[in-house]
């Protein structure tokens, strides 16, 4: 048994367990040393897994949005937790008020709650995502799919896209902590310096980081309506008025009613159990692990703040990446 749970060996380092379509078009395709995998690949002008491919070709191909499907967006380790936190309880607080004593949050973590539209997908029998203890009118799903992998469905549909972008150290940092989380023993540990390197390359998982940043900032600029940019810094700073936000873009906004209660303010309860501190208390999310890949929960959970990069990052390397994100933005008027 691994250190991940049931599983003997964790899915991520079973390359050959995948359909031979997927081994046939990995075979032409580039490929680098993975940070936890063995491999990662480049398609479409971005670097996965071998694990998931099959459910990234089946989403591509399957999966169709319906008009009021949500999805939320991430590059890996940007704020994907919280966000899947804060929107289901957003915009289900009818059916589950924040302060509720029974609330999924409280006994589920969010991943649960939130589901990947890259993992567990049914697609051979034509089935989306189980929505467990969702809204019954509105599908919420989360991915890591770049723009320009996005499900065509996704792109020509009316469904909303939700994307939370962090600073390029601190989404690094997180990575490299959660690699390690994910490398077994006998694999040892990825060091700094090697896993920075990668990332700088853009063979990261997910990455480039930021042509997956830049290309849903460039899509929200064209159509607001449909993509809400987020910046995860921004939301640190000022969560209520975030909440507002994603409420208000989600077409639920807070009733004057929700807003001047007596019994308190639901933007503030809404903050407060999504919180960092309030999460990372809960039993589910300190000693639960998950059905898919039987990942523990907590590896989902380190800091919650900004500017860690700090603790680790030596000056040239700040220099780096931050000449990096200024010659990849260049011309966007992004700035994070």
């Amino acid at each position: 048994m691994s250190k991940s749970g049931s599983f003997s060996q964790p899915p991520w380092l079973l390359e050959d367990e995948i359909p031979q379509e997927c081994k046939n078009l990995l075979s032409t395709l580039p490929k680098e040393k993975g940070w936890c995998e063995p491999h990662l690949y480049q398609y479409q002008g971005f670097w996965r897994p071998a694990w998931l491919f099959s459910n990234a070709l089946a989403c591509q191909k399957h999966y169709q949005a319906q008009n009021t499907d949500i999805l939320l967006v991430t590059a890996p380790k940007s704020g994907t937790t919280w966000l899947k936190s804060l929107a289901f309880t957003i915009l289900n607080r009818k059916l589950y008020p924040p302060t509720h004593n029974h609330h999924p949050l409280l006994t589920k973590n969010p991943h649960e709650l939130v589901p990947f539209l890259e993992l567990n997908i049914d697609f051979e029998n034509n089935k989306p995502p189980p929505m467990p203890n969702n809204n019954v009118d509105r599908r919420l799903y989360s991915t890591h799919f770049s723009y320009v992998s996005l499900p065509n469905s996704a792109k020509s549909s009316a469904c909303k896209l939700i994307y939370i972008c962090r600073d390029p150290k601190d989404a690094f940092i997180s990575l490299w902590h959660f690699s390690n989380k994910r490398r077994t023993p006998e694999m040892g540990t990825i060091s700094l310096e090697e896993a920075f390197e990668l990332f700088c390359r853009g063979v990261s998982l997910g990455g480039p980081f930021w042509d997956h940043v830049v290309g849903y900032w460039q899509e929200s600029l064209k159509a607001p309506d449909k993509i809400l940019f987020l910046k995860y810094e921004e939301m640190i700073e000022q969560p209520n008025i975030h909440i507002k936000r994603i409420a208000d873009f989600m077409g639920c906004p807070f009733s004057a009613e929700e807003l001047e209660a007596s019994s308190g303010n639901i933007v503030d309860e809404i903050a407060h159990l999504c919180s960092f501190n309030n999460l990372t208390s809960l039993e589910v999310n300190k000693n639960g692990i998950s059905s898919a890949g039987g990942l523990r929960f907590d590896i989902f959970f380190r800091r919650g703040i900004t500017q860690d990069w700090k603790n680790y990052l030596t000056p040239d390397m700040v220099d780096r990446i931050d000449r990096l994100t200024a010659e990849k933005f260049q011309g966007s008027e992004l700035k994070l």
